[in-house]
């Protein structure tokens, strides 16, 4: 790892969006395969953590996965039926695509989400960009998807979406491979879909973008909601982002989800005085 800190800092000329950076905070490296695996193992736990202290549980329903950097055909993912505030880097479970869990690499509890193993391994095969994708039923999603409709740029944030994201009529609990195969087809190259009455899926780079843009893309949802009902109160439209700055805005927020994703972590740490400590596995465990 290039730094003990979950922020490694180097200097760089070509980091996105940033002129004249010295210093600037860049992912962490891994030499150790075993490391990395660690490392992310203990990101995916954290990032549930954040999910449950942001209320985005609805009781088993919602799954965040990331894909093994030793296997690559797999993902972790939590137990079935265990709480997100719950969730630890020993409980995660390495599935297959073709949802087989590994009982070598895999925690105690063997429940694996049938949804959550169609929908993220259809994602993952299909996306190999994707490290890290999530799913949940959020409150202001699931109200905003009910109308059936993209976000419209109106505000800064919602300009990280802006062309980057899709709809999905809903068609039912996911309980089969088409099913999943067609989320990830409606997800095609975006960063996200709105999986109308039902929730949203956002898949990234890294665990700290897609958790980023998952809580961005909740809010942008609220504000939707608000704006409009505003707006119709008063007799009015909203005022939208013109297609040029809304385009530019996109293009400059592309780049900083892992960054904007990093004070969530640290927040997180700082709460439960807990950051990642690496203990060298023996290689027959890889």
């Amino acid at each position: 790892m290039t730094a003990p800190s979950d922020i490694s800092t180097r200097t760089v000329s070509d980091l996105p969006n940033v002129e004249n950076c010295h210093n600037a905070p860049v992912p962490p490296t891994f030499s150790d395969p075993l490391e990395h695996r660690a490392f992310l193992k203990f990101r995916l736990a954290q990032a549930y953590r954040i999910f449950g202290k942001y209320g985005f549980d609805e009781g088993v329903a919602g799954h965040i996965t990331v894909r093994d950097p030793i296997r690559p055909d797999c993902y972790w993912v939590n137990p079935w039926g265990v709480h997100f505030k719950l969730m630890q880097p020993e409980l995660l479970l390495l599935v297959d695509h073709e949802g087989k869990i590994q009982a070598k690499e895999s925690g105690p509890s063997r429940f694996l989400n049938r949804a959550a193993y169609m929908i993220h391994s259809a994602v993952h095969e299909a996306r190999p960009d994707v490290i890290c994708a999530a799913h949940s039923h959020t409150t202001y999603a699931k109200a905003f998807g009910a109308l059936g409709l993209p976000l419209d740029p109106i505000t800064q944030d919602s300009c990280a979406f802006y062309e980057d994201h899709s709809l999905y009529e809903f068609r039912g609990i996911v309980d089969d491979r088409e099913e999943g195969l067609a989320i990830a087809t409606a997800l095609g190259s975006n960063r996200a879909v709105i999986l109308q009455n039902h929730g949203i899926l956002v898949a990234s780079e890294s665990i700290e973008s897609t958790v980023f843009f998952f809580i961005s893309l909740e809010k942008c949802c609220h504000v939707q909601m608000i704006t409009d009902q505003a707006a119709a109160a008063c007799g009015l439209k909203p005022r939208l982002i013109d297609a040029e700055n809304a385009a530019k805005t996109h293009i400059f927020l592309d780049g900083e989800g892992w960054f904007n994703g990093i004070p969530e972590f640290q927040l997180l740490e700082h709460e439960e005085g807990k950051r990642f400590e690496y203990i060298p596995a023996h290689k027959e465990n890889m």
